[in-house]
Parts: structure tokens; sequence; C-alpha cells
């Protein structure tokens, strides 16, 4: 007779048990998805895209951009921690905790051979399925950024000029694609 195996729903309480050794504990709809350090170019694509959205939130007060770590949690079985993310003023102001957001208004992956697959398919559907206006997957090797939202199933891949209009801003925030890469790959 076959015994079926069991796969463990893992929940976001689960992770409070895993052990703090540099890797990245996301739970998406009960998996477990673990990402160890990222690279140099990664971490210098992660800044620049940071730097160039805090700058502009500076004018358009509509939100505040976080760097991860910093775990989002839209349910029991659902806890992300995106490289970039925007989440909206209360009032005008930050949230004092993580524990406090429960909308995004932009998340951001910087794409790793480790993460392609959950960035691509888990997060993609997690963040259309909770609302995010905006996903954007930054992929390194193509020099694209692939731009998802909830009314499409399909990214649209941006090569030349991004442009993101969040709720609520005058004018939008624009990324020349190629300059973005050219500065984050520099050598």
């Amino acid at each position: 007779m076959h015994m079926p195996t069991l796969k463990r729903l893992w929940t976001v309480a689960d992770l409070e048990e895993l052990p703090d050794d540099g890797n990245r504990y996301e739970v998406i709809d009960g998996e477990l998805f673990v990402t160890p350090s990222p690279s140099a170019d990664h971490q210098e694509a992660v800044g620049l895209l940071y730097r160039l959205l805090a700058d502009y939130l500076v004018e358009e007060r509509v939100g505040h951009a976080f760097v991860s770590p910093g775990e989002i949690v839209f349910s029991p079985r659902r806890g992300v921690q995106p490289d970039v993310f925007i989440v909206p003023l209360d009032a005008g102001r930050r949230p004092e905790s993580f524990r406090e957001v429960s909308r995004l208004l932009l998340a951001a992956e910087v794409l790793s051979p480790t993460t392609a697959r959950a960035d691509r398919v888990a997060k993609r559907t997690l963040f259309r399925e909770v609302g995010v206006p905006e996903y954007w997957i930054v992929d390194l090797d193509a020099r694209t950024i692939e731009r998802s939202t909830p009314f499409d199933a399909r990214p649209e891949i941006v090569t030349g000029r991004l442009e993101w209009l969040p709720e609520g801003a005058a004018t939008p925030f624009v990324l020349d694609v190629e300059v973005f890469f050219a500065k984050a790959l520099e050598r």
C-alpha cells in the first residue's frame, strides 16, 4: 500500500520558530519559501530602486518606501517580504509597525535564480488577489521590468520608460529603465 506524502501547510506564526540564519522566510497560501542571501547586483538594484521611489515620495506624499526585511501579513497563510514596497500614509504619516500595514501601493522584487518561481508565480498571484495596484519584477539578466496589475493576468514587459501614478499623486514616478540598469549594474 502506498502512503501519501503529506505536505505541511505553513502559517505566518510558524515563521517565528525558524532560525535567524540570514535566509528570508515567507509564506504564500501555506507554502514556505526560503530565500538565501542576495548577490551584490541584487542589493545594488534594490537600493537604487528604493532611493528613486523614496525621493519621489518626498514630493508626492502618498506613501512611504521600505526595503526588506519587513513582513507584510495579508492573512495567517500569507506573509511576504518584498524587496521594495510602498505603504500608504495614514493621516500623513508612515506606519510605526509593519503589523499596521494591511495594503500596499506597490511591491517590487529583484529577480534572483532562486526566487524566480516565487516572484513570477506565487507572489504575482498573491499581489493580484489582494489588490496591490502595481507589482514589479526587476529582471537583471533581461534588463526588463515586468509590471503586473490586478486587472491583467499577463505582465507588461517594460524596457524603455516606466510610469507609476499612485492614488492621490499629482505627477507620476518616471523611471528610465535603460538608465536604471546601467546604474544598477555598473561595475
